[in-house]
């Protein structure tokens, strides 16, 4: 397997399982989002995934950030896109593992892992239904050139933001709904009065949006 993970299995058996394939942020670790497993909906595989670049002390990154002299920060978009590439073998790998179906592969995904789960789902979409994208953004510069429309028609976004995130400004991520509509897509857009992380409320909201 090409990337270290945890798994917890459904508690409802079917022939085939939905899978909810969690992507931590940047400097955290493959518990972090696995921490809630356990109140996620029980027909479901959960795999938390660890990203695959160490950072010194601890934590993980899905790729670099640097800054500049004037404390701009800016990404590695090209390790950004190998990542991509990594998520999607990492789908690869897993279908073949367990029985999961195929055509019920959520990723979810805070901060770094959000902004990958958008590339990854607009990049492969035969390989992906569902994003939840908590408190990222979206990156044109990590996306296809071009992308098919029809191709992606089916993608389901549940997209949602902090109002006073300190990591990630709001207007941010606001840009993220016009984006995937302007490619056909539906997008369910909330944003609650926190900083960088995820509220119960929003826990519960997307929740709710996986169960419907």
């Amino acid at each position: 397997m090409n990337l270290h993970y945890l798994i917890q299995e459904p508690k409802i058996i079917h022939e085939k399982n939905p899978v909810l394939i969690l992507l931590h942020g940047y400097g955290s670790n493959e518990e972090d989002l696995f921490s809630f497993a356990t109140e996620l909906p029980q027909e479901y595989y959960v795999i938390s995934v660890r990203a695959p670049y160490d950072l010194q002390p601890y934590g993980h990154a899905w790729y670099a950030i640097h800054f500049d002299a004037d404390e701009n920060k800016f990404s590695d978009n090209e390790q950004a896109k190998e990542s991509v590439a990594l998520i999607a073998c990492f789908i690869d790998e897993i279908v073949k593992q367990y029985p999961i179906d195929t055509k019920n592969v959520t990723l979810i995904g805070f901060s770094q892992g959000a902004i990958l789960s958008y590339a990854t789902a607009l990049t492969y979409p035969e390989k992906i239904a569902k994003v939840v994208a908590l408190s990222g953004y979206f990156n044109q510069d990590i996306l296809p050139e071009v992308i098919d429309t029809k191709a992606i028609s089916h993608l389901k976004f549940f997209v949602s933001h902090g109002t006073v995130d300190q990591v990630i400004p709001v207007d941010w991520a606001r840009k993220a709904k016009p984006a995937l509509e302007n490619l056909g897509l539906e997008v369910a857009y909330h944003e609650y009065p926190i900083g960088h992380g995820v509220a119960p409320q929003n826990f519960f909201d997307f929740k709710n949006w996986l169960l419907r």
